[in-house]
């Protein structure tokens, strides 16, 4: 069992924030994190996102998740969290966990994405100057890059540990061979890999048939999922047709071709069973991810102040019975 240790409300939200230790590490997660992928880049106000924020850090979300071209357009988004700290979360950095990624595709050039040591430390450069921070409490390699070694991706990791620009390291979305060699390099240099981050929701289960949960906890490293809601799909966004402002319908990374009357049959089925829970699918669908000990924190978007107080009420009941376990494995055809 997990231990975990709980933030007082000070807002709408009315349960209590539990915190997860992080693999073997001596830091704590909240189960809900705040990921800035979306709607914090130019595309959104600024005193909308300095809203979300705020609520988030007052009801317990101390972890803000970010990446270098998160946006849009790319770097926008640490752009406008680093003006949020200059106005009115600076006197709180040592209460907040603050992280960042690069890997993905950022500027032009050779050098502009992928592992290699010039990308990884310049874009770590980059985005402190962004965010107006001294260090980031973790630095992610975004993604596996099969055409650079990986000791180099790796050591560049340690060494910006070493020169104080990041407090920890985690990777993002790596195979499951490359994970383990991950985790035995940086263990060796004395810098261990804190976090595996990968996709993860009731749709895809990937990280629990391919070994990356059981290497997470075999090597003491903790995970925490993105797209909990499967972009959307887990929700009731898309139980009435497609609404014109959801990403299906702003042509989006979701696509309509996603939406088959088969999945919609099983989001039916599911958003069933939640209401029967006395949740929200939205809400099922975090706490059907948060049921598992191995998952540190579920990283969650949010569009609006509501949307995110929908998502914290997922705390409020993590509990499943078997029966209603292997109803929704049924659903997806597990």
């Amino acid at each position: 069992m997990v231990k975990e240790f709980y933030y007082p409300s000070l807002s709408r939200y009315d349960g209590k924030m539990p915190y997860r230790r992080c693999g073997k590490s001596g830091l704590l997660l909240p189960a809900i994190s705040l990921g800035l992928w979306h709607n914090f880049g130019a595309v959104d106000t600024l005193e909308n996102s300095m809203k979300k924020i705020h609520y988030a850090f007052d009801n317990g979300i101390t972890h803000f998740d970010l990446a270098n071209n998160y946006g849009p357009p790319y770097g926008s988004a640490e752009e406008t969290f680093g003006m949020i700290m200059n106005k009115s979360l600076r006197p709180y950095r040592d209460e907040i966990i603050i992280s960042t990624k690069a890997g993905h595709d950022m500027w032009d050039g050779p050098y502009g994405e992928w592992g290699s040591r010039k990308h990884l430390i310049s874009s770590i450069d980059q985005s402190l100057k962004r965010m107006n921070l001294d260090y980031v409490d973790i630095f992610y390699s975004h993604r596996f890059d099969p055409n650079t070694p990986l000791e180099e991706t790796l050591q560049a990791l340690t060494d910006i540990v070493r020169s104080g620009k990041a407090l920890y390291v985690g990777i993002s979305k790596y195979p499951t061979e490359e994970a383990n060699f991950a985790y035995n390099y940086l263990k060796e240099n004395k810098t261990p890999c804190l976090i595996y981050q990968g996709k993860y929701n009731i749709f895809d289960r990937e990280p629990s048939q391919d070994g990356i949960l059981e290497g997470c906890e075999n090597n003491g490293v903790g995970f925490i999922a993105f797209s909990p809601l499967a972009q959307g799909l887990l929700t009731n966004r898309y139980l009435n047709g497609i609404p014109e402002d959801s990403r299906i319908g702003r042509g989006g990374y979701l696509k309509k071709e996603s939406l088959t009357e088969e999945t919609l049959n099983k989001i039916n089925q599911l958003n069933d069973l939640a209401t029967q829970r006395g949740q929200s699918l939205a809400q099922m669908a975090i706490a059907w991810l948060l049921k598992d000990n191995r998952v540190t924190s579920v990283i969650v978007g949010a569009s609006s102040v509501d949307q995110l107080s929908d998502n914290l009420n997922s705390l409020k009941n993590l509990d499943f019975s078997p029966e209603e376990l292997e109803k929704i494995n049924q659903i997806c055809g597990v």
